[in-house]
């Protein structure tokens, strides 16, 4: 059964090494992560010299790969052998170069820390390595986060590096990034750098996140959003023209993508039950602070306009990425659609 990142990390943190990891997944960040920290802390600084190898698998074939494994460290307890794009080596695929994983697997070298780094994808458990893999290696499955369980892996994130962060900066940064982690922990990270507690009263705020990731305060996304949510025509208008000065920092495709996540979300209100700001927070899993936007944009837009402004935005995307666009700029794009979202 594949193992969480988060207890195979545990157990390399207190020195429990397996012979043999198999990374595997749709989200690169904790593959990355734990062949890492593999690479930076199993063997000394000295022992590495000798012991430890990263190849990558374009550049290999699985003949290869364990060869290297099967070798005995030398001045060293152990040896590490890293493969990086694992997915990318040829007979991975194949029967003859899956019949040497699975004798490999069978029969480990104890002193060698073998890892495959395999991104992207899965692979096949239904076959004969895919079983042994899960039987007989540490297999990882690294899956992509889902948008609503970013802002509690923020919050944590942040909690581990000795810092708080409040609900609104939390849900601006899962917004404005998304769940590709990578980039979500280089921008936090930014921020915690030239952070000083001594800012805000010690917590991270909307405005320490404005101030060290570069969004503007007044005009941005977000803004947008609250625009649209109470129909300010005019502000409105003054964000898609600072947007229009401003291209390179407000992308057209990030833009609608955040505002197809908000009328998705006030489909769910629409469909909701209980319609309190905490029945609705439960049901969008988001802050009771934020239900409130949610419930007056709700009033805004009956059902049926929610369904057709999804449908615009839809068709926006398609022409923001070239599909039927008849000659318009990201600018003509943006600012039709929100016309036809706002009336």
């Amino acid at each position: 059964m594949p193992q969480s990142p988060d207890s195979v990390l545990k157990s390399l943190r207190n020195k429990e090494y397996a012979p043999v990891y198999f990374l595997q997944g749709d989200e690169p960040y904790y593959i990355d992560r734990i062949a890492d920290f593999i690479e930076e802390n199993v063997l000394s600084e000295s022992e590495q010299g000798f012991n430890q190898m990263v190849m990558y698998g374009k550049d290999v074939d699985v003949s290869t790969i364990l060869n290297n494994a099967k070798r005995y460290p030398m001045m060293s307890d152990r040896q590490v052998v890293i493969v990086r794009e694992a997915q990318e080596v040829a007979d991975l695929n194949n029967k003859g170069g899956q019949q040497q994983m699975e004798a490999y697997l069978k029969n480990p070298m104890p002193s060698t820390i073998l890892v495959f780094c395999y991104k992207y994808k899965s692979f096949d458990g239904r076959k004969a390595l895919g079983k042994l893999l899960d039987k007989l290696a540490v297999l990882v499955e690294s899956k992509k986060m889902y948008d609503n369980q970013l802002p509690e892996w923020i919050a944590l994130y942040v909690k581990n590096k000795g810092h708080h962060i409040d609900d609104k900066a939390v849900q601006m940064l899962a917004d404005y990034i998304g769940n590709n982690l990578e980039r979500l922990t280089n921008e936090i990270e930014k921020v915690l750098i030239n952070f000083r507690k001594e800012d805000e009263e010690g917590k991270i705020t909307p405005a320490v996140i404005q101030k060290y990731i570069g969004i503007s305060k007044e005009y941005n996304v977000f803004e947008l959003q609250k625009a649209l949510a109470v129909k300010d025509v005019l502000k409105a208008n003054r964000i898609l023209r600072y947007f229009e000065a401003n291209q390179k920092a407000n992308p057209i495709i990030p833009v609608i993508a955040l505002l197809f996540t908000f009328f998705s979300k006030l489909l769910l209100v629409h469909q909701a039950a209980d319609k309190s700001e905490r029945g609705l927070a439960a049901v969008l899993k988001i802050n009771p602070f934020f239900a409130r936007e949610y419930k007056v944009a709700s009033v805004n837009y009956p059902l049926p306009r929610v369904i057709r402004n999804i449908h615009y935005l839809r068709i926006a995307d398609q022409h923001a990425k070239g599909i039927d666009n008849t000659g318009g700029t990201d600018a003509q794009i943006l600012k039709e659609l929100i016309f036809k979202l706002m009336h």
